[in-house]
């Protein structure tokens, strides 16, 4: 019963499908949060093989009909997870402190597992008057690099500080807070620093941590200039998860998979009559 493991590949791969738009909808009231969506692939032996499916030119006999070409090595698989980073609607909360990203910019975050990004932007100060995200978190300021030529470029980047040395610090009692649009906050009247936004060149390359967490593990896929995410001050930026569409989904990923064991049943079915009729000889 080798074609038992077509529906057995086809199962586990919707049951990824499955887990992907619970945990979407999941998080449908998270605010930042991205959707992700899986893509589907048919392993096919003969088209790994190149090979071309020959139909007998004469007269078929009954053993023609019981060539396979290789299909009963052939399953489903999940090609790859790919992130939905659509701009999610924006909601007013006349909260100063919560902040919106319109653009393809994240936040830059400093965690005790090391920097991370994030869209999500509801921020306040902990009592040490640092700017922190909801999670305790410290909110980074950018850097300007420094135009440099070549061969200088060693020494400019060990002039740059750290992230703990990036922190955005509000030193007195805060009266006023404003975030301008490119990020620079003002408080008290005073300059504290500019939020740290970054753009990436290619987004698929980030890989998720929690809900709300990407890493960048390639540090040359950061764009150093052109950035043009603005920060909306006073906004929240929700989920983009359509909640009807992803459970209208999930509905039928669930169909599928309940299709697919009993798919999966008749074959042990089938192998449980022929074992029977074997033991009778």
């Amino acid at each position: 019963m080798k074609e038992l493991w077509v529906p057995v590949s086809a199962a586990k791969a919707q049951q990824r499908y499955v887990d992907t738009l619970a945990n979407n909808i999941a998080n449908v009231n998270t605010s930042g949060f991205k959707r992700d969506t899986l893509v589907f692939k048919e392993y096919l032996t003969s088209l790994e093989k190149g090979a071309d499916i020959d139909l007998p030119s004469k007269e078929w006999a009954p053993e023609d009909f019981y060539r396979s070409y290789g299909a009963e090595h052939s399953h489903v698989k999940v090609d790859g997870s790919f992130t939905d980073f659509s701009q999610g609607q924006m909601v007013p909360t006349q909260n100063p402190f919560d902040i919106a990203l319109k653009g393809d910019g994240m936040f830059e975050v400093l965690t005790p597992n090391g920097i991370r990004y994030t869209r999500k932007g509801s921020f306040s100060l902990n009592s040490e008057g640092f700017l922190v995200n909801e999670k305790g978190n410290f909110v980074l300021a950018s850097v300007d690099l420094p135009q440099v030529q070549k061969e200088d470029l060693l020494g400019a980047i060990s002039q740059i500080p750290g992230p703990s040395e990036r922190k955005i610090k509000i030193d007195g009692n805060l009266k006023s807070l404003g975030v301008a649009l490119n990020g620079e906050v003002e408080a008290n009247g005073l300059l504290a620093g500019k939020i740290s936004v970054v753009e990436f060149k290619d987004k698929q390359a980030l890989q998720r941590e929690g809900g709300s967490y990407f890493i960048n593990k390639d540090a040359n896929n950061i764009k150093i200039s052109s950035n043009s995410t603005q920060t909306l001050q006073g906004f929240v930026e929700q989920s983009n998860v359509n909640a009807i569409q992803e459970m209208s989904e999930l509905i039928k990923a669930s169909r599928q998979f309940e299709n697919i064991q009993r798919a999966i049943k008749t074959y042990d079915n089938m192998a449980g009559k022929a074992y029977n009729e074997i033991t009778k000889f």
